[in-house]
């Protein structure tokens, strides 16, 4: 049975605030929120003045959560966020689950709360994090997650011990086909869509067999509609994944997430961060580092994550840095729509055999480490080989994937012009629906 939960903040500034941030569709009756959950095409609808909204999520006392984590004891916690921490608990019928506790004192973290709830109330699917329940007693707030048994993506790329076996690259192949997934759920399947604003690696959960789970919904809001492009907002998110017209302007658009997933995958296919201040000057930023490289073929396999070992195919990371390239382009509309994505993915995800990096070192003349000691002694020099010293400028190459040697010609070939020129073809392609590019062409996405 549904429960009621009062909107916070109920002050004008307050409720001013929230409101900037979320839509203004209009209010609608709890029932029909809770009918709309049933359809194929949920409608993500915000209130827009303070009220009561139902939601169908159960609900927790304090003390039941205190009990399920041990009183939030360190050795509970799981991790630590901007509003506040997780931490692994058990309930009492014996459910693994992971509750978020925000900050008590956070007003903004009231706003995250409320938007939360809403979301993973309303949008369910394979791809989203399930939200069990929430406790709202006095001036605390908690969420209470599925249990992800293998944490985040992050914990698995980044700062991996050398004792644990990094990523093969078809696991982040599955990783990546499955959270453009969810988002492309987001983006395509609600109405009105839902743009995540918050795509970043902490924030994509494993389950079994690394099965990813979109979580962290706070920032999320719903998309322009009609004959609007954008939506204003205050500009929220996390440095190193937000698209640069959203970062300079506030304008956010669904093709503001396609560039936080270009982040994402240009660091499955890296293994390096999104902002890392310990690597030298040039190297910090992974797409400024990573965009002069997408325009020569003889570094491609230096752009692969050196604990790969050289075990991926070589055809498989020329289409995943075209897939990365295109969503990475600075122009938001010469980004591809994520049905797109998801259709490029998910053949990478299939490709289990091909020729890989360490078979085909005398075609491109590089020499590979192949053990993790070699990896470690050789990292740095491959770094400062050059290849982070180019010319930082943040015009991206015009990609288009074909098979075989023509993939290794075309990927390397971009230039300003050849740019300009991708650019404006996939303007006009940005504007049709993933739907009839689909159909249009059989199944088959635009990169291949």
């Amino acid at each position: 049975m549904g429960s009621c939960l009062p909107c916070f903040g109920g002050g004008s500034s307050s409720s001013t605030r929230t409101g900037s941030r979320r839509s203004s569709r209009g209010s609608s009756s709890s029932r029909s929120r809770q009918s709309s959950m049933a359809t194929s095409t949920p409608r993500a609808n915000f209130p827009t003045n303070a009220g009561l909204v139902r939601i169908s999520s159960r609900t927790f006392s304090f003390q039941e959560l205190a009990v399920a984590t041990h009183n939030f004891r360190p050795e509970s916690l799981l991790g630590e966020g901007g509003f506040g921490r997780v931490y692994k608990g058990r309930l009492k019928t014996g459910q693994r689950v992971a509750v978020k506790q925000f900050d008590e004192k956070s007003l903004q973290g009231n706003s995250e709360f409320l938007a939360e709830v809403l979301m993973l109330s309303l949008l369910h699917h394979p791809n989203l994090v399930n939200l069990i329940g929430y406790c709202s007693d006095g001036n605390q707030r908690l969420l209470v997650y599925e249990y992800m048994p293998l944490g985040s993506l992050e914990d698995h790329l980044h700062d991996v011990p050398p004792d644990k076996e990094a990523l093969d690259w078809n696991t982040r192949m599955k990783i990546a086909a499955g959270a453009a997934t969810g988002l492309e759920y987001l983006h395509d399947k609600t109405d009105p869509p839902v743009i995540y604003r918050d795509f970043k690696s902490s924030n994509i959960l494993l389950g079994e067999d690394y099965f990813p789970k979109l979580s962290d919904f706070g920032l999320a809001r719903t998309g322009p509609t009609g004959d609007n492009t954008h939506v204003s907002t205050r500009i929220m998110g996390t440095y190193g994944y937000c698209a640069p017209e959203y970062a300079m302007t506030g304008q956010l658009t669904l093709k503001s997430d396609i560039y936080s997933f270009g982040v994402v995958l240009l660091e499955l296919i890296t293994g390096r961060k999104a902002i890392d201040k310990r690597r030298p000057p040039g190297e910090q930023n992974l797409v400024i580092w990573a965009q002069p490289l997408f325009k020569d073929r003889k570094k491609f396999a230096r752009v692969a994550d050196p604990l790969l070992l050289g075990r991926f195919p070589m055809r498989g990371l020329y289409q995943a840095l075209a897939v990365a390239a295109m969503c990475l382009q600075e122009q938001a509309t010469a980004r591809p729509v994520i049905g797109d994505v998801v259709t490029a993915l998910a053949y990478l995800a299939t490709q289990t055999g091909g020729q890989n990096a360490s078979s085909s070192q005398s075609d491109i003349g590089l020499s590979l480490p192949t053990t993790r000691d070699e990896v470690r002694g050789v990292a740095d020099s491959i770094d400062r080989g050059g290849i982070g010293s180019s010319s930082t400028q943040r015009n991206t190459p015009g990609i288009r994937i074909r098979e075989g040697k023509e993939a290794e010609k075309e990927i390397g070939e971009g230039s300003g012009k050849e740019s300009q020129r991708g650019g404006s073809e996939n303007t006009a392609r940005g504007r049709e629906s993933p739907r009839n590019l689909r159909e249009k062409k059989a199944g088959k996405s635009r990169f291949f």
